[in-house]
């Protein structure tokens, strides 16, 4: 299953530093460990995003050598390897309740999913005839179904069909439903421990968006749950949230840490701007950030939440 796999260049297993971060509240203390840390893994790499931890080693996105590249923690160090290439220049990644890749693929603008012999399914190209704009981010629910976010950032290599830039469900059966269609550019999306409530977050207007999710997986109760005041580049990108609620989202400056009730508990920063996150490590504590060429890794004192199913090699 994996001759296809080759070492691929790029600077490996750096030093440990000092984690700087803001605090805005005292609580932000209770997510550090004693001495908080940021480690670099990798580096040397084009535009990293969707990190998904499977079981015992990360997959991650390097969106320009459209590719989607392999991090073992190994030993002796960290090792890099191509797991799939050309990956339709993959964005998010995520895993579904079976332990198969999904994959947002930009440059083909649909998502697939990988499955356990090596082939791909396509699960979402078109809406209503159109073909999609260039599917950005993902995440899976306990009931089969799939969200994603539907972006067009810069301009598009084929002509953009749809007048809109929407929020889509794949349905477990595989039927494909619009969910919101009114943000300037959806990015980012989470859900809450217990799937109640949908995070979705706009590049474009520097906002996050909670939504109820209801029985039949539609949403409703639209409102405002957070906007980040940028004073510098960046705007909220990827998310996750950890096993009690809380919202880590990247943004300006970092990693921005948000309570369940919206208060902005300290921005953790990294030494490249990060696009996206993953918890990761068997006890979920470690939080994987693709930031621009390099990767890093970040312990908290919080646990995050697992992909539905998590083996160590979920595609043998």
């Amino acid at each position: 299953m994996y001759e296809n796999l080759v070492i691929i260049p790029g600077k490996i297993g750096g030093k440990c530093m000092e984690l700087q971060y803001k605090e805005f509240d005292c609580a932000l203390k209770a997510f550090l460990p004693e001495k908080p840390a940021v480690q670099q893994v990798a580096a040397g790499l084009g535009f990293t995003e969707g990190p998904v931890w499977c079981g015992d080693y990360l997959l991650f996105s390097d969106i320009p050598m459209n590719r989607i590249v392999r991090l073992d923690i190994k030993s002796n160090g960290p090792e890099l390897t191509t797991f799939k290439s050309p990956s339709g220049q993959s964005n998010g990644l995520t895993l579904d309740r079976d332990g198969r890749l999904i994959i947002c693929e930009s440059s083909t603008r649909r998502v697939t999913r990988y499955e356990n012999d090596g082939s791909l399914t396509v699960l979402a190209e078109r809406y209503q005839g159109k073909r999609l704009n260039a599917p950005n981010d993902v995440a899976a629910r306990s009931d089969g179904s799939i969200y994603f976010t539907d972006p067009l950032f810069g301009e598009p290599t084929s002509p953009k069909e749809l007048d809109f830039n929407g929020v889509y469900r794949i349905s477990p059966e595989g039927t494909l439903s619009l969910l919101v269609n009114d943000f300037a550019l959806p990015n980012g999306l989470a859900f809450s421990p217990d799937e109640s409530i949908l995070y979705v977050n706009d590049t474009g207007k520097n906002t996050i968006r909670a939504y109820d999710v209801r029985q039949d997986g539609s949403v409703a109760n639209e409102r405002l749950f957070f906007k980040m005041e940028p004073d510098d580049f960046g705007g909220p990108d990827g998310m996750k949230v950890d096993s009690e609620g809380n919202i880590y989202c990247t943004g300006v400056g970092g990693i921005w840490i948000i309570t369940p009730e919206g208060k902005h508990l300290g921005t953790i920063s990294l030494p490249e701007l990060p696009a996206n996150l993953a918890w990761g490590d068997d006890d979920w504590k470690t939080m994987y950030c693709t930031c621009r060429s390099g990767i890093y890794r970040i312990r908290f004192a919080k646990t995050g939440i697992a992909p539905y199913k998590v083996d160590s090699e979920p595609w043998l």
